[in-house]
């Protein structure tokens, strides 16, 4: 009886963990977990592990957390656990090819995306901005070029006008694990080989920020109805209502003409809004200190707010 492989797992967030998962229970053997280091979170900001590491002790595996892969004491950590694999997943950390040289079946990625679109974090959002059709994930192997290597597998999903950036995740959570397994199986046998990538068709996902996530009102209206739903649940697209924060969750185009950020109507509806071409119907909202409503709630309790003339994010 052969022994089973033995893989290292690199990753960090809940995408990450969802991969993690799979891999307890396949018949391989997770021998450590590589994650980031903790960071402070929350109103206390309180040192809260990932998601990643929370499944591994969950699990007694064990996990480490070394700030670089750079050294040579870290790489010799590494290579002293005889990875058979070292499978990556939004990890968060540079690999140097000696440490992509350290496994026997060297190193795969599972990436959020149809590759070469959407190389580097963070391709989900990013694709629902640009309003691509279609999404997926693409398990690769590593090379030391950022999300440059071989294409193993992919699997695709359409991406609706109703997805946001957390649906379109939540679906690549689901769709990654199972394409990872699969080519595990594939390079254990010896039965998989990969597509080189045409760097001629490769795009990058610029990191998102919280400063980009304001509204600007000049912009089409076709284009923040896009924004407003890649950046929900993160970073969450705002403006200003009267020198106060709005948070914009959920919108769609609509008919309208006015000054940009101007409101032209509001009803049960929803509230409209000019753009610099066309209007938004912004349907789900947040003020400060509240949670967040659908507009007909906010209507009914705080109709005097949103009179119409008024202008949002002066």
């Amino acid at each position: 009886m052969t022994e089973p492989l033995r893989i290292v797992f690199a990753g960090t967030p809940e995408f990450a963990a969802e991969h993690l998962k799979a891999l307890l229970d396949s018949p391989y053997e997770i021998v450590a977990v590589y994650t980031q280091p903790d960071r402070p979170a929350g109103r206390g900001q309180k040192l809260m592990p990932s998601p990643v590491k929370q499944l591994a002790l969950e699990h007694d595996i064990v996990v480490l957390q070394p700030p670089t892969l750079r050294n040579a004491e870290a790489q010799a950590e590494l290579a002293a656990l005889k990875p058979d694999l070292l499978v990556v997943v939004a990890y968060g950390l540079i690999l140097p090819q000696v440490v992509l040289d350290i496994p026997r079946l060297g190193c795969i990625n599972s990436h959020a995306s149809l590759l070469p679109r959407g190389r580097a974090p963070p391709p989900i959002q990013r694709a629902v901005e640009a309003g691509d059709s279609e999404s997926g994930v693409t398990v690769m192997r590593m090379e030391a070029g950022l999300d440059t290597g071989p294409m193993l597998l992919k699997s695709v999903t359409p991406i609706s006008a109703e997805d946001t950036g957390g649906t379109l995740h939540d679906r690549l959570a689901e769709l990654g694990p199972p394409a990872v397994l699969q080519a595990i199986a594939g390079l254990a046998a010896g039965t998989l080989d990969g597509e080189i990538q045409d760097d001629s068709l490769a795009t990058y996902a610029h990191k998102l920020n919280k400063d980009e996530a304001r509204i600007d009102w000049n912009r089409p209206a076709i284009e923040l109805e896009r924004q407003i739903r890649a950046f929900n649940p993160w970073p969450i697209s705002h403006s200003t209502l009267d020198g106060e924060a709005l948070k914009v969750l959920a919108a769609s185009a609509a008919e309208g003409k006015g000054a940009p950020g101007e409101i032209l109507a509001a009803s049960k509806d929803g509230l409209i809004v000019a753009t610099g071409a066309g209007a938004l119907c912004l349907t789900r909202l947040q003020l400060p200190g509240g949670k967040a409503l659908n507009f007909s709630d906010l209507f009914n309790s705080r109709r005097e707010k949103f009179a119409l003339g008024t202008v949002l994010g002066q």
